[in-house]
């Protein structure tokens, strides 16, 4: 045993004892853990990371942005590899494929608005899975005016076929993060989602998006 690691184990003890009087944790292991764990992510969270213009004063905001945008250029690049040789065109093709066989059969509307895409954009889409006999269009039996689109058969086995290099590129994103990481970052990315998808809904004209957006926010409201 390294007796200077276990001093320092005691004295974290003596002041977890001292700091925990209001007693927000348990008097065990797994409080002591736990005050641990908060401690250090206190201080990850406290201390700033450094980037490019941070300097001239580059703002965190745009930042985020701009790297949200580039991991968007490199997951399309690694899609783009992996349909490759392939019947697929476009990353688009396979990803509606991939919804169509996780959450089932869906409306043109429903297929279009899980994908964030605009209207006619996603029936140009939908129409070449339709040509490809890849997806299938029936009645609905709720709405009989709406129709239903289905994966096919041959859509699965097109998709199946292409599994492999799709799972490969999705692991190439992330594959430098750990699991901790992983899960925080769709923690984040999926409460960004849930800001932004809503607004996305409202089909709002380009012309008035972002004033309309900005004034509704707590901060923007002074700046318009």
């Amino acid at each position: 045993m390294n007796f200077v690691t276990l001093k320092a184990v005691i004295d974290l003890l003596e002041q977890f004892d001292s700091e925990n009087t209001m007693k927000n944790y348990s008097d065990d292991l797994k409080g002591f853990k736990q005050w641990i764990y908060d401690d250090v992510r206190t201080q990850s969270v406290t201390d700033e990371p450094l980037w490019e213009g941070k300097e001239n004063g580059r703002s965190p905001e745009s930042v985020i942005s701009t790297l949200l945008v580039h991991l968007n250029r490199y997951a399309k690049m690694y899609s783009k590899s992996a349909i490759a040789g392939s019947e697929f065109h476009t990353q688009e093709e396979f990803i509606y494929l991939i919804n169509l066989k996780a959450f089932g059969e869906m409306t043109k509307t429903e297929l279009i608005k899980k994908n964030i895409q605009e209207k006619p954009v996603g029936m140009l889409i939908i129409n070449r899975l339709l040509k490809q006999n890849w997806v299938m269009q029936m009645d609905s039996e709720v709405d009989k005016r709406s129709k239903l689109i289905k994966i096919t058969e041959k859509g699965l086995e097109v998709l199946e076929n292409q599994m492999v290099n799709i799972r490969n590129a999705t692991n190439i994103v992330t594959a430098n993060l750990t699991h901790q990481e992983k899960m925080e970052l769709i923690k984040l990315l999926a409460k960004l989602d849930e800001f932004h998808q809503p607004i996305f809904q409202k089909n709002i004209e380009s012309n008035v998006l972002i004033n309309q957006v900005y004034k509704e926010l707590p901060f923007g409201k002074d700046q318009l």
